[in-house]
C-alpha cells in the first residue's frame, strides 16, 4: 500500500515538473521570457567603458548578451552575463570550426565605404573589368604583404572573377618604405613592387606626389592601421595574410 501511494505521488510530482518547466521555464528554450536588457540599461551597465550602446541581443553563447558598444568612434562587441554582473571583453573563439566570433562582429560593425578609397593610383593584380573588386593596402617592405602578394597572384589564377586594387601604405616602422611607395605609384609599376618584396633594388621617384601622404592619413580613418589589409567589395576589413584558398573563401564564400 505504501509502496503504491508513493508511485502515485513521484508519478504526479514528475508530471507536475514537467509542465511547469514546458510552460514557464528557460529550460523549454526561451530565455527570452526570463531575461532582458536593454539598450539604456546596457549604457548604465557599461558607463564609461563605452560612448554609446548601438544593440543588444542574445548572444550565440549560451548565458550571454551580445552588446555592440561605440568608444571613440571605434565599434566593438561586449558580451554581458544574465546576472548583469559581469562583462567579457574579448575573443570568442567557437570550438566547432574555430571561428573567432568576436573578431568577425567587430569586422561587420566597422565595415568601411569602399567609396571614399580613390582608387586611379591602385596597381593591378587580375582583371581590371573582374567583377570582385578587393582593395588591398600593402608596404612594400613588409614581410607579410609579401606573402600575402604570392597568394593573391594565385587567386587571380584560379578565379578571372577577382581583381586585387593596390593602396601603398608605407608604415613607420619600415623606414625605406615611404621613398619606395613614391617611386612605385609615380611609375605606377606592379612590377616594381614585386621588385621591392622581391629585395631588388627601386629606382629613386621620378614625379612628385601626395597619393602617398593622402593614402597614410585615409587610412587610420577607416580604421586601418597595420600591413596588409583587405577591404572587400562589401565594405567588410580583413587584416593580415591568408592563404589563397581562405581568401577565396573570404570573397567569393567558395
Amino acid at each position: 500500500m505504501n509502496k503504491l501511494l508513493f508511485a502515485i505521488l513521484f508519478t504526479g510530482l514528475l508530471s507536475f515538473n514537467a509542465q511547469a518547466f514546458q510552460k514557464d521555464g528557460c529550460g523549454a528554450g526561451e530565455c527570452r521570457q526570463c531575461h532582458s536588457l536593454s539598450e539604456e540599461e546596457a549604457g548604465k551597465l557599461l558607463k564609461d567603458g563605452v560612448d554609446k550602446v548601438l544593440r543588444v541581443d542574445f548572444a550565440e553563447v549560451p548565458g550571454l548578451w551580445l552588446v555592440e558598444a561605440e568608444k571613440q568612434g571605434k565599434r566593438f562587441p561586449l558580451y554581458v552575463d544574465f546576472s548583469k554582473s559581469y562583462v567579457v571583453a574579448g575573443n570568442v573563439i567557437r570550438l566547432q570550426d574555430g571561428k573567432n566570433l568576436t573578431s568577425q562582429r567587430e569586422a561587420e560593425l566597422n565595415r568601411v565605404d569602399v567609396g571614399r578609397i580613390p582608387l586611379q593610383d591602385a596597381l593591378v593584380l587580375g582583371n581590371s573589368q573582374a567583377p570582385h573588386r578587393v582593395i588591398v593596402f600593402t608596404d612594400p617592405e613588409c614581410p607579410y604583404c609579401k606573402k600575402l602578394h604570392v597568394e593573391m597572384q594565385e587567386v587571380v589564377r584560379r578565379d578571372p572573377d577577382i581583381v586585387f586594387l593596390i593602396k601603398l601604405f608605407p608604415l613607420k616602422m619600415h623606414p625605406k618604405a615611404y621613398g619606395i611607395s613614391q617611386s612605385i605609384v609615380c611609375a605606377g609599376s606592379l612590377e616594381m613592387l614585386e621588385d621591392s618584396f622581391a629585395g631588388k633594388p627601386v629606382p629613386v621617384p621620378l614625379c612628385d606626389t601626395d597619393v602617398v601622404d593622402q593614402t597614410i592619413a585615409l587610412a587610420p580613418q577607416l580604421g586601418i592601421r597595420s600591413t596588409p589589409t583587405l577591404v572587400l567589395p562589401d565594405g567588410l576589413v580583413a587584416p593580415g595574410y591568408k592563404k589563397a584558398d581562405d581568401l577565396l573563401k573570404l570573397i567569393k564564400g567558395q
